[in-house]
């Protein structure tokens, strides 16, 4: 995770959910408050917390014990905690530049770039994708996308702490700025000719998903290089966009070291 770029503004936020608690308490650059466990999870909570401790050599907080109704008081209504819930302060985000490779790179560098999403649960799903195949970063706009909310890193299982979520006020300039890093720019649309395992991308690469409803918008598409679908079937050739960007990043990094 980068260390510098903006801190978001606003208070505390909860996490809650057992993989991003305990990523988030295992991450030296998140400021955490509290601890909090649901009565007869709390040697799982003493275990997590040790081991934060150790891992920031003695910072931390002190665990605080609730029953069900204590919970409904901090999380919102059904939120599934898993018995553990963290109030941390919202990670910094990062710059743009900030991302970037600043050398040679040992395999393919994948930026992905989310145009018109505003659901949570959809951009943590996609944060959780970004981890696993290696993406150095997803970007979104600062203008319509959520705020770092603990349904969104509930959604990303511990990845919102390990790949930078970068805020750009112009989408549409900060491609122009990939691309001057050498960056290609493909954006994914279920009508283009070329499936994304035909076309030749490069070693670094930025792929542009849109929104189911709205797509990618017109500024932002006219900045891609390319148009790419992926390998579906014509019956049913879309997909939720957070599952297009799993198949999406498969597809790039298939066959490369990662």
């Amino acid at each position: 995770m980068a260390k510098s770029g903006r801190k978001p503004s606003g208070a505390g936020v909860w996490l809650y959910g057992r993989h991003a608690v305990a990523a988030a308490l295992a991450n030296p650059e998140r400021c955490w408050h509290r601890l909090v466990v649901l009565a007869g999870h709390e040697e799982e909570a003493a275990v997590l917390a040790a081991a934060a401790r150790a891992a920031r050599r003695g910072s931390g907080a002190a665990i605080s014990v609730l029953d069900q109704s204590g919970f409904a008081t901090i999380l919102p209504r059904h939120a599934v905690h898993q018995g553990l819930a963290l109030e941390v302060e919202p990670l910094p985000e990062p710059d743009l530049e900030d991302v970037q490779p600043t050398g040679p790179a040992s395999g393919r560098c994948i930026i992905v770039v989310l145009d018109q999403l505003s659901d949570p649960q959809n951009i943590g799903a996609v944060l959780r994708s970004a981890a696993a195949f290696g993406a150095l970063a997803v970007v979104i706009p600062a203008h319509g996308a959520p705020p770092q909310t603990g349904a969104l890193a509930k959604a990303a299982s511990g990845a919102l702490e390990r790949v930078p979520l970068v805020r750009v006020v112009n989408l549409a300039r900060a491609l122009d700025r990939l691309k001057g890093a050498g960056f290609w720019i493909c954006g994914l649309d279920e009508t283009a000719p070329l499936s994304l395992a035909q076309t030749d991308l490069g070693e670094r690469v930025a792929i542009v998903l849109g929104s189911e409803g709205g797509g990618i918008r017109r500024l932002v598409g006219e900045r891609c290089d390319f148009r790419a679908r992926l390998p579906t079937r014509p019956a049913q050739p879309t997909l939720n966009v957070s599952n297009a960007a799993a198949v999406a990043l498969y597809e790039l990094t298939r066959g490369r070291d990662r």
